[in-house]
């Protein structure tokens, strides 16, 4: 909906001939953001992480002290680097990193997964070069920036199931593993459900296997260890196993830094050493980067520094509390409706819930859900909605349950409605048996949010259609609406 008021307005085509007034440039970004999600009225679950008004002014500040400067030479500014010296030693300490330990800082959770993925080939690369089809061992439900990296780094991903608690299973992890293989990943925890990995197994089996083995914590990074301290019951998940040897936690979540701040940490500089790229033959000079970005702005590395250090360890438990009494308020009231069941046994403020063999329909349910004001994330394998409880949900939980009775409700009494809108775009997912059908519409999805050519027809003339009869509408619901209301009805025949 957003998307669709934002394109009302008449879109600029070409530099203005003459600068703009500050003010009215100022005025129209408000509006178009007037537009975007409310999340700070608790009605989102995902996306955003806010510790408070304090907090934020800080990030924000920090962040602007360092707007103009570039960490693409890491001798310019020393202030940068000094800064993310000392957010990396945090980041290790927190994580239980020995003294040999190391890493850098990435721009998010993707580039510091690309990068593990990037270093344990060019590891393999010197090491083991008699293997031309590398391939990394991960689980299901591990994150798919690992299969994106796959994809461009032209390694073989091959993907172990999970139990009934939807945690990976460990022999069958090492079932995959062959001559071939040259990581294994895991997650603490997996996004989708907030279930943790049995990571002190998998570490066991790296080891046995003489493979490296990454721990995916960003979502749970700068959270599970406040939990942990809190008293809740974790397996180790961190660099305290010795078969761990790197990990990605992201700063810009429940670090509270601002977007664009993660870190991937190393056991020892046995590893980080694969991950540096050098060109020494440009005629500009020599050029070494140490991640996969060249120009990195410096204001997410002040804001992850500012975080860090202005929270401090009592604040971050703090916060990990509040959440965690949520995340035990939303259990209590879930499991009082019948019909309601968690998923897994998540281990942080994350939290994955569908209908008992999806009756009533769990996409129905959300979409009652949206049409009361509420954000919804929708999941599949199986079918279920997911919440990462923020401290903007915390004031609103009531609320949330109280509607999601009313929708639960609604579905019992009209059991032949079917998913709408929003809902077809990942409830659809789980239904189709097509899967070639998804990726090849959703490519035309994402072809027609950057085709300008007929962006700029549509503006002109709404009744605007392509003469292309595959193009959809830029938020794709209207076929996946319809395709998703078929496939409902073909199910219960």
């Amino acid at each position: 909906m957003a998307l669709h008021l934002a394109m009302m307005r008449t879109n600029l085509t070409q530099i203005p001939e003459k600068g703009q007034d500050h003010a009215a440039i100022l005025a129209e970004l408000a509006q178009l953001k007037s537009t975007d999600l409310a999340w700070k009225q608790g009605r989102a679950w995902s996306m955003v992480y806010y510790a408070d008004e304090a907090h934020q002014q800080l990030i924000e500040e920090a962040y602007c002290v360092c707007f103009s400067e570039n960490y693409l030479n890491p001798f310019a500014f020393g202030s940068l680097k000094n800064m993310e010296q000392e957010v990396i030693r945090m980041a290790i300490d927190l994580l239980n990193g020995k003294e040999e330990a190391t890493g850098v800082m990435t721009s998010g959770g993707t580039e510091s997964i690309f990068l593990a993925v990037y270093t344990y080939r060019e590891r393999a690369r010197q090491l083991y070069p008699h293997i031309r089809k590398p391939e990394m061992v991960i689980a299901i439900t591990t994150h798919p920036a690992f299969e994106k990296a796959g994809y461009l780094l032209n390694i073989k991903v091959r993907k172990a199931p999970v139990d009934d608690q939807l945690r990976v299973i460990p022999g069958e992890m090492a079932k995959l593993i062959n001559r071939n293989t040259i990581f294994m990943a895991a997650s603490a925890p997996s996004y989708p459900h907030g279930v943790l990995d049995p990571i002190s197994q998998l570490s066991v089996i790296a080891q046995n296997s003489n493979l490296p083995f990454h721990v995916d914590g960003c979502i749970g990074g700068f959270m599970l260890p406040w939990v942990e301290k809190l008293g809740y019951p974790l397996e180790i998940f961190d660099f305290r196993l010795p078969g761990v040897t790197s990990m990605s936690a992201d700063v810009h979540k429940f670090g509270y830094g601002a977007k664009g701040a993660s870190v991937l940490l190393y056991q020892s500089m046995d590893y980080l050493k694969y991950q540096f790229f050098i060109a020494t033959e440009w005629p500009g000079g020599i050029y070494a980067s140490p991640t996969f970005m060249g120009s990195r702005p410096g204001g997410s590395i002040a804001a992850a520094w500012a975080a860090l250090r202005g929270l401090g360890q009592e604040g971050y438990l703090a916060i990990a509390e509040e959440l965690m009494n949520g995340v035990k308020k939303i259990e209590q009231g879930l499991t009082e409706l019948p019909e309601i069941q968690i998923l897994g046994d998540p281990c942080m403020n994350i939290i994955a819930f569908n209908t008992k063999k999806n009756h009533p329909d769990i996409f129905v349910i959300a979409d009652q859900l949206e049409k009361k004001g509420w954000m919804i994330d929708r999941q599949q394998f199986p079918n279920c909605i997911h919440l990462t409880v923020m401290k903007n949900n915390i004031p609103v939980i009531n609320t949330y349950l109280s509607d999601l009775k009313g929708a639960i409700l609604h579905a019992i009494e009209n059991p032949q409605e079917t998913a709408q809108g929003n809902a077809a775009l990942y409830g659809l997912m789980a239904r189709i048996p097509f899967r070639g059908m998804v990726g090849k519409n959703v490519r035309k999805i994402f072809e027609n949010l950057y085709d300008f050519r007929k962006l700029s027809k549509q503006e002109s003339d709404p009744t605007f259609a392509s003469e292309d009869s595959t193009t959809l509408p830029v938020d794709g619901s209207r076929w996946m609406g319809v395709l998703n209301r078929f496939l409902a009805w073909w199910s219960r025949k």
